[in-house]
């Protein structure tokens, strides 16, 4: 399967997909010195290949028979995504080890510049870019591929970003997301069509407000919407960092289209195709048609325990990463 995957990207348009041999990572790592970030996969490594790649090296650990018969399938799944929003696979080895090569991303991760004191925030226009990006991927993954990739981890930590700021979705934000079976069951090429699509709309809204406070929704998020529940005004939302250099207008739109992802009572029902539509301007989620014109915190905010339980169960799928 893996011949066959090298065999058609040679015809294809990605010819830094390659097979590479442990020795070659070996020396690209420094002996696997240079680590930077730990999943429950794997361990990553930033490599330099003599051929002037450079690369994040993902260790893909093997406890397991299934994970072992499944190695091919990963390769076979990332090699054929392919969109500017998700940070693409250049090669893999499946020697003594096994290690999946992906893109390098200069900025590091979303949660890093959100929340590292020592990283300059992010301003207003690029936030607001992220939210297009990986809204941009979403729409990819869950309209375009056949079949859809609805089980997906929305992390901040999983939204890596260029040397340009341009913002990627991890792959490994839907294989390990929800657990190992899901993944497999996905690799196995079992219908996902049972799982919601709403899951991912509802994360997308969590992420948004992290974007928009600057806040940590993963231990946080029950206390920010609560926290919020009562103020009149939307500009104290504002993450301080920020300070009056935002887009009012703008603000109110990801403001309604986050309430939008995170309805829980079904008045508002909202899909990834359609908010890359409002945050691209070709349709106005502020219109009277929409009946989104109220967007006060007080309607903003639901009180429900289901609320609260999806906030709690998002929490508690991201203790990791």
């Amino acid at each position: 399967m893996i011949l066959l995957i090298l065999k058609r990207r040679k015809q294809g348009s990605s010819p830094f997909f390659r097979n590479f041999t442990c020795k070659e990572i070996e020396r690209a790592t420094g002996d696997f010195s240079t680590i930077i970030g730990r999943g429950s996969f794997g361990t990553v490594y930033k490599a330099q290949f003599p051929d002037g790649l450079v690369a994040a090296v993902r260790e893909v650990r093997t406890s397991c028979e299934v994970q072992k018969d499944t190695f091919d399938r990963k390769v076979q799944f990332l090699g054929r995504l392919h969109h500017r929003h998700l940070v693409p696979l250049r090669g893999f080895s499946a020697e003594r080890d096994r290690f999946l090569i992906m893109e390098y991303m200069e900025n590091g991760n979303l949660k890093e510049l959100l929340h590292d004191p020592l990283r300059t925030p992010l301003n207003w226009k690029a936030r607001l870019q992220v939210a297009i990006d990986v809204a941009s991927a979403l729409d990819y993954l869950q309209s375009f591929c056949k079949p859809p990739v609805c089980n997906i981890s929305i992390k901040s930590s999983k939204i890596l970003l260029d040397e340009n700021f341009v913002a990627k979705l991890s792959p490994f934000g839907f294989l390990e997301s929800n657990g190992s079976k899901m993944t497999m069951a996905h690799l196995q090429g079992k219908n996902q069509s049972s799982y919601p699509q709403e899951s991912v709309v509802f994360q997308y809204g969590l992420l948004l407000l992290e974007l928009i406070t600057g806040q940590s929704i993963k231990f946080e998020g029950i206390n920010l919407i609560q926290e919020y529940r009562f103020i009149d005004s939307m500009l104290t939302m504002v993450d301080p960092d920020l300070g009056i250099n935002f887009d009012p207008k703008e603000l109110k739109i990801l403001l309604v289209i986050a309430r939008m992802c995170i309805d829980t009572e079904g008045t508002l029902t909202v899909s990834m195709p359609c908010i890359l539509r409002y945050l691209q301007g070709k349709f106005d989620p502020l219109s009277p048609c929409g009946s989104l014109t109220d967007i006060s915190i007080n309607s903003y905010v639901r009180k429900s325990s289901v609320l609260e339980e999806k906030l709690r169960s998002s929490s508690e799928s991201s203790l990791e990463g």
